[in-house]
């Protein structure tokens, strides 16, 4: 019998993806107890976002992401019920894929939101936690502040902005090859 694949699987809506996004992933592959990350990018978010096209946010997270060794990315919420809900990406990916052992990254922002998820103990039961501590979302579940204080909707802004839109605050915290592929796409205008 061979072991289970110990797979992270990290969601957002990637709206755009920024360095925190990155960090994160990063820090899951170096520190944690994983084969590989499994980023997937929202379909239609449950809390009724407004986001960028979803083949857009593919695409920027691909550039995001994809250099990193033992990262993969999945479309599979296009190909489930909308609104997209984490239980059941998770529970697809867990019959797709058998010989995963899944966990499931956040925020330690997401602890306070439990609530406002579907049902957040079964998602907890079949993937556990990987809790990444978040600057100005301290929770006694969570590690110290391991990631910076950046936000997607702060990026948005910084983006809409034609003061900041090419300075030097938003190039600090968005990859350089997402931000050329924002131009290209003419994205957060």
């Amino acid at each position: 019998m061979t072991a289970p694949v110990r797979v992270a699987v990290f969601g957002g809506s990637f709206n755009p993806p920024h360095v925190a996004h990155v960090l994160a992933i990063a820090y899951v592959l170096a520190c944690c107890d994983v084969d590989r990350v499994v980023v997937v990018p929202v379909f239609d978010h449950a809390f009724d976002k407004d986001l960028a096209p979803f083949e857009a946010r593919v695409d920027l997270a691909r550039v995001a992401f994809g250099w990193l060794p033992g990262v993969e990315l999945s479309c599979i919420e296009q190909a489930l019920p909308t609104p997209s809900y984490t239980l059941q990406t998770l529970e697809k990916l867990a019959s797709i894929h058998p010989e995963w052992a899944l966990s499931f990254v956040v925020g330690s922002d997401v602890l306070f939101e439990r609530d406002k998820w579907r049902s957040f103990d079964r998602i907890e039961a079949l993937a556990p936690l990987i809790v990444l501590g978040r600057a100005g979302a301290p929770h006694p579940r969570a590690p110290a502040a391991l990631l910076p204080q950046v936000s997607s909707t702060q990026v948005r802004a910084l983006l809409r902005s034609p003061e900041t839109r090419g300075g030097p605050e938003v190039a600090a915290l968005v990859p350089r090859g997402v931000l050329s592929r924002i131009e290209a796409l003419g994205l957060y205008r």
